[in-house]
This record gives C-alpha cells, sequence and structure tokens, in this order.
C-alpha cells in the first residue's frame, strides 16, 4: 500500500497514474465474506474493498495517521496547515477513486467523521485481526525487532475502546514508556540528517525538481 501511496504523492503524473490504477486493480481482489460476526456486521457478510464507504475509512486512517506521527516528532501543525493538508490530501483520494464530493467539506468536518467511525460498530476487532495486531506489534516473523517504547506508543494512540478490544494492556510501565518516547523524539529527529528523515521517494521527487539525480 505504502508504495503506491509514496508514488502517487511523490511520483511523476504517469507513474501516479499507473500506480492508481494497479491500486485499483489490486482492490477488485480484495471481496469475499466475514468468518465471523465483527461489530455491526455478521458472519457471511459480503465484504469488497471498492465499496466506496471503506475506501473513504481507509484513506482516513492515512491522512489522520500522517499527522499524528508528525506531531510526534515536529510541532503541532495549525488549523490552517491542517486545512491546506486536507484540502491538497483529496487530490490523492481522487487517485484512490473517491470524489471529493464523497468527503467531508473540510479538516473540522474530517476530524468529526473520524471520531463519528470510531464509536461505530461500523469498525470492530475479530479474532484474527487481534492475532495480526499482535503479531505485528511484537515483529512475529520479521527479523526486524519491535521496541518497546514503539509499541508503548502506538497502543497509547489507540483509543482506549481498540486498546480493550485488541487486547492491549497499557498500565503505568507502558505510560511511562510512551511519554519517554514523546519528549525524546523530537530531539532525536531534529540531529538526523536529511538522508534519514526524508523517505526515499521525497528525495527523488526533490531532485526531480531541481533537475538532478537523486
Amino acid at each position: 500500500l505504502f508504495r503506491s501511496v509514496f508514488t502517487i504523492i511523490f511520483g511523476t503524473a504517469p507513474q501516479a497514474f499507473r500506480a492508481a490504477r494497479s491500486l485499483y486493480q489490486t482492490h477488485t481482489r480484495i471481496t469475499g465474506q466475514l468468518p465471523d460476526d465483527v461489530a455491526g456486521y455478521s458472519a457471511d457478510s459480503h465484504y469488497e474493498a471498492l465499496h466506496l464507504p471503506a475506501l473513504i475509512w481507509v484513506y482516513a486512517t492515512l491522512i489522520e495517521s500522517a499527522v499524528i506521527a508528525y506531531e510526534c516528532a515536529l510541532p503541532r501543525l495549525t488549523t490552517a496547515d491542517r486545512e491546506a493538508y486536507y484540502t491538497e490530501s483529496k487530490i490523492m483520494a481522487g487517485l484512490f477513486g473517491i470524489s471529493p464530493d464523497a468527503l467531508p467539506a473540510d479538516w473540522t468536518s474530517f476530524q468529526a467523521y473520524v471520531r463519528q467511525m470510531l464509536v461505530s460498530q461500523e469498525l470492530g476487532v475479530s479474532d484474527r485481526s487481534r492475532i495480526m495486531a499482535h503479531r505485528i506489534l511484537t515483529g512475529s516473523g520479521s527479523w526486524i525487532p519491535i521496541p518497546r517504547w514503539y509499541q508503548s506508543l502506538t497502543t497509547e494512540l489507540l483509543p482506549p475502546r481498540f486498546r480493550t478490544e485488541f487486547g492491549l494492556t497499557f498500565g503505568e510501565a507502558r505510560m511511562a514508556s510512551a511519554e519517554r518516547a514523546r519528549r525524546w523524539l523530537p530531539r532525536v529527529y531534529a540531529e538526523l540528517p536529511p538522508s534519514l528523515r526524508y523517505v526515499g521517494p521525497f528525495q527523488e521527487a526533490r531532485a526531480r525538481l531541481a533537475n538532478r539525480s537523486a
């Protein structure tokens, strides 16, 4: 997914359109029936990735999580910055197959939509997704160890409802770990060289705009 997202955001127009078409073809193959009851859906309910509400929610998670990650390392965005960011992000939504008319009108409306989704029965945690989440947070099946502070910060950022549904503990030790991470992340990030601070696709785009090789 992020390969497509980075290409859409940082690539040339032809690259972005190719990535959008490839993403669409991938989405056409994501369809089936739920094996179990989950939230407001009963077992055997049909699902498909190209269902518009599903597309909007995936888009929303990308847009909101980018702001959350940004503000973990950099100063909080102003209201005007958030509004500009959201407005520009609608171009990416179009390449996801989402009409701007189907999205909340502005950042305030977008935040209200996210809050409503988080308390709704549109979202839920199944046994399979719970197992998958724990595997991701512990780095199971990967050679990359997941730091404890990263696990703690991820758990802190989840709404309390989903900490419970995912079966993630958030006691005093994890709270302290997340708080320490919030303190040192901005300091460490500020000391990183540009080659580490920015993802490769961004650096390629910047070089292309400056008419030089990456």
